[in-house]
């Protein structure tokens, strides 16, 4: 009767443990194919380079910044809203957060940060939270929709009063 305790024990503590272990800290697993997006969404950002972030999407990819309301269909049009916030924020960069992927779904969160040159023109500096929600399509993302606060930015900046 006790190995059989001992036996049905061990197998129990193997289904529950043996998975925390296999996944990653956030949860993923290595196995799946979204868990190391995050990380290389923000390395194509902070690279300033589009050729090291557009291997990431699909060609078909649906990028929206509901900030600004600006929406690019495609690789080319997403290069050029790439380039046109670099040109806007010279000194980009974006810290990750926090990530969430599974299934082909997920989101990523940010602070971006960086001097407004060419948004607002102002020469200030920012920093705003904000998330990604992101949908994947054979380890690459198709769609991809931008949300933070510009006001914040605005307050930051000097044209809206702070609170």
């Amino acid at each position: 009767m006790n190995r059989k305790r001992v036996l049905t024990g061990a197998i129990l503590l193997g289904l529950l443990v043996l998975p925390a272990i296999a996944a990653s800290p956030e949860g993923k697993s290595a196995a799946d194919p979204g868990a190391a997006l995050p990380e290389k969404w923000i390395a194509g950002w902070n690279s300033h380079d589009p050729d090291k972030i557009l291997p990431l999407f699909t060609d078909d990819i649906f990028y929206e910044d509901v900030a600004f309301g600006e929406v690019s269909h495609g690789q080319a049009e997403v290069r050029k809203f790439f380039l046109s916030e670099l040109e806007g924020v010279p000194d980009l960069e974006l810290k990750l957060m926090r990530a969430d992927i599974h299934d082909g779904h997920g989101t990523i969160e940010w602070m971006f940060s960086g001097t407004d040159k060419d948004v607002f023109k102002t020469g200030k500096k920012f920093s705003v939270r904000g998330v990604s929600v992101i949908d994947m399509r054979d380890g690459k993302i198709f769609r991809n929709v931008d949300f933070y606060d510009v006001a914040t930015v605005m307050r930051q900046v000097g044209l809206l009063p702070s609170q």
